[in-house]
């Protein structure tokens, strides 16, 4: 299996499946950054970023940025 299909796979659980935006969110909010410099990294809006940052909290059941990160380093989206 590539590296590539190995990530995907990580990505899908339970019925949902992560966005490649929303697996970019996710491994940007391991560094220690804000979301307004996420979100200029990425050239789109601070609330883009809150509303993506949702939406990837909702898909894999976190409810803080450190439970995210955990759960990205667990399935190598980090």
């Amino acid at each position: 299996m590539s590296m590539l299909e190995t990530r995907a796979n990580a990505a899908t659980f339970t019925g949902h499946t992560l966005t490649r935006r929303e697996r970019v969110v996710l491994a940007e909010l391991a560094e220690d950054v804000t979301l307004e410099e996420i979100a200029t990294r990425l050239f789109v809006t601070r609330n883009t970023v809150k509303s993506q940052v949702r939406s990837v909290y909702r898909k894999i059941g976190a409810s803080t940025r450190a439970e995210a990160v955990a759960w990205a380093v667990a399935h190598g989206i980090r």
